[in-house]
């Protein structure tokens, strides 16, 4: 797919090793939210791909929303519904009660301020099916990993930026996650120094 300026070249190379890691432990068919879907590059490949699936693409803004639309596929629309305005700070979320199978959430807590993370682990909880789990993908530090220089300087200019944004250490979230009810089951190791956490109710 040409990108237009507002896609993400970073979400392009990584659309593909997360679906293969999805394909290893999703069930074949369910309900997914995602949250903070950006330009939607991601839950358009995901639809394409996993065919018993229905998502929710949200964000914060509905800066490209126009640009989620057109990522779609033909032939998948009816499996994605159109994107709404989700503020994990703004509880309780405007789902309605509606509860998934799969909620994802990509490169979210480390441009965000700290509580949203609480916030996250919070509504996920409250909004994930029996068995179901919440899957956030991006860098994170960690206590017994060495940190990759890319991310190192990758989490100074973040801070730089904001002082409220940064990567976030894998144990700090673990610790919010269990106090929400969540717990860590599987870590995968992704490209480019990311991690695929799943997360799923105690």
């Amino acid at each position: 797919m040409p990108l237009s300026r507002a896609l993400s070249a970073a979400a392009e190379r990584n659309k593909q090793p997360i679906l293969e890691t999805l394909r290893g432990f999703l069930p074949s068919h369910g309900r997914a939210l995602e949250i903070a879907s950006g330009t939607g590059q991601h839950v358009a490949w995901f639809a394409q791909h996993l065919p018993g699936w229905t998502w929710l693409p949200t964000d914060g803004r509905d800066t490209h929303f126009a640009e989620l639309q057109g990522c779609l596929a033909e032939g998948v629309q009816d499996r994605v519904a159109q994107p709404r305005l989700l503020d994990v700070l703004h509880e309780p979320w405007p789902l309605d009660g509606a509860r998934f199978d799969l909620i994802y959430c990509a490169n979210l807590l480390h441009i965000a301020p700290w509580t949203c993370c609480t916030a996250l682990m919070r509504g996920a909880a409250r909004h994930l099916e029996s068995g179901g789990c919440l899957v956030t993908y991006g860098p994170y530090l960690e206590d017994e990993t060495p940190t990759a220089d890319g991310n190192l300087a990758f989490d100074a200019s973040l801070r730089a930026r904001n002082p409220d944004w940064g990567l976030r250490r894998r144990e700090d979230v673990e610790a919010v996650a269990q106090a929400a009810g969540l717990r860590l089951t599987t870590r995968h190791a992704l490209p480019a120094n990311n991690l695929l956490l799943v997360w799923q109710a105690r």
